[in-house]
């Protein structure tokens, strides 16, 4: 056997290995401690030590990879974790994406991958569709929503100065005018990153009140919006990350018009409410934003990478994005990537995207929203029940919680305390946040896998969790 035919062997045996492992780690998600049970430090340990001198063959390499990592990943993809926002993996989009990395082609021109340039293509349509887009919105495929709300904001950038007679591709910030950034109190960090990378910085960006709930103030936006001129950026949320609420955004809208303002609209997992009947209203004015910006992980359950950003004026995005050189081959009345996303060579994200859509359908979209945003309301019910302080409303898939000492007390450390624990046994997973200047903690379901049983496991677990700490164990 010659080299190329070994090699060839090798890719077999290692992908029949790997679907063998994959299919020990999915079916022991249910039972398996959430959070991973090993340090960093000991992984490192598992995984490191010099680089050897001669390779390994694929079989054994993946075994290796596989033991060494196990006591550190997390069953993020399973039905009780409920930290970060973070979705699992629909069967149809993680077969895809097992079929694109085999496929390994390049979505950056049309000329490289036809194929998933056409299905992103179809794909784009589709999400205008769900979300109730304009039709005309040209849509890019980015890693998340950090570079989807870039990515919508590097197009504001383009359109604002572009109207003041600025071209800031070719000549740059220095010297261009100022550009006035309004934010919510509550603005998710991917927005100041985005601001960070753009060149507005964040101490510039002009905070706007929030109510008690995370909600943008339109009094303080008004207000705000009173005092300023020229080239003007709003930036609102669909679903605050904590409490799960939404900016209003048919007011915000109105007032972002009438100033002649971009709205772009960070709704990581929020925008996916507007898939779902029940939950349509808490988007209205969404339509009448000028970029969008969100991420299929959190709620339509596709594999990473999956961000999408959308931009309502054809054209603006590849204005503001175009590469050009002499070796970019370009096919006539093909759509290119790479003329929507800060990317150039990339994985091709339409092909998970398109199996999760088509094994849902319109229906089941909003079935998966609509069954975790019930499974959020059971499991806040449970816990407020069950002594926990409710800090927000429940309007969507975010549960925000407090533990307060009966007697009275220290309601951060014994808030801080349960978290760390139920943590540590690993019957469900979510994390810490500080809302209002206090500790909570955060769950979200959004998972397709989640049930009721897996709900009223969590709950039994994290008041369970109460007690051994109120009963100092």
């Amino acid at each position: 056997m010659d080299t190329l035919e070994r090699i060839a062997s090798e890719r077999v045996a290692a992908l029949a290995r790997v679907h063998d492992l994959s299919r020990e780690f999915l079916r022991g998600l249910d039972e398996r401690p959430v959070g991973a049970v090993a340090p960093f430090e000991d992984l490192v340990g598992a995984l490191g030590g010099p680089l050897p001198e001669r390779g390994t063959e694929p079989v054994v390499i993946v075994e290796q990879l596989a033991a060494a990592v196990e006591p550190g990943l997390m069953a993020s993809a399973g039905p009780r974790y409920f930290g970060f926002v973070i979705g699992g993996s629909l069967p149809a989009a993680l077969a895809a994406d097992w079929l694109t990395s085999a496929w390994d082609q390049n979505a950056g021109l049309a000329a490289t991958s036809p194929a998933a340039n056409a299905v992103e293509a179809v794909v784009a349509e589709w999400l205008k569709d769900l979300a109730g887009l304009p039709r005309d919105a040209d849509v890019g495929f980015v890693t998340g929503c950090q570079m989807a709300n870039f990515t919508g904001l590097v197009a504001a950038r383009h359109s604002v100065l572009a109207r003041a007679g600025w071209d800031v591709e070719e000549d740059g910030l220095q010297g261009a005018p100022a550009v006035n950034v309004l934010i919510g109190e509550e603005a998710h960090a991917t927005i100041l990153s985005a601001l960070r990378m753009l060149g507005f910085g964040t101490r510039r960006a002009i905070r706007v009140a929030a109510d008690a709930q995370g909600r943008m103030r339109t009094d303080a936006l008004k207000a705000a919006l009173a005092t300023l001129r020229g080239p003007t950026i709003v930036c609102a949320q669909a679903g605050n990350v904590n409490t799960g609420a939404f900016d209003p955004l048919d007011e915000i809208a109105a007032l972002t018009r009438s100033h002649g303002a971009w709205l772009h609209v960070d709704g990581a997992f929020g925008l996916w409410a507007a898939a779902a009947p029940s939950r349509r209203h808490l988007v209205r004015g969404l339509q009448d934003a000028d970029s969008w910006a969100t991420d299929a992980h959190k709620w339509l359950n596709v594999p990473y990478d999956s961000g999408i950003a959308f931009v309502r004026e054809r054209g603006l995005m590849v204005q503001a994005l175009h590469k050009s050189a002499a070796y970019l081959v370009r096919m006539g009345g093909a759509r290119d990537g790479a003329d929507y996303t800060p990317d150039a060579s990339r994985r091709a994200r339409g092909f998970a995207l398109w199996a999760g859509l088509r094994s849902l359908g319109k229906d089941g979209v909003a079935e998966l929203v609509e069954r975790c945003c019930a499974l959020a309301t059971r499991l806040a019910d449970r816990l407020r029940q069950g002594g926990a302080r409710l800090l927000n409303e429940v309007v969507l898939n975010q549960v925000l919680v407090r533990f307060e000492p009966r007697g009275g007390g220290d309601g951060d450390a014994l808030t801080r305390a349960v978290t760390a624990r139920i943590q540590r046994e690993g019957v469900c997973w979510a994390s810490g946040t500080r809302w209002r200047g206090q500790e909570a903690l955060r769950l979200s379901v959004s998972n397709w896998s989640t049930r009721e049983r897996d709900v009223d496991r969590s709950a039994d677990a994290i008041l369970a969790a109460l007690r051994a700490e109120e009963a100092g164990r």
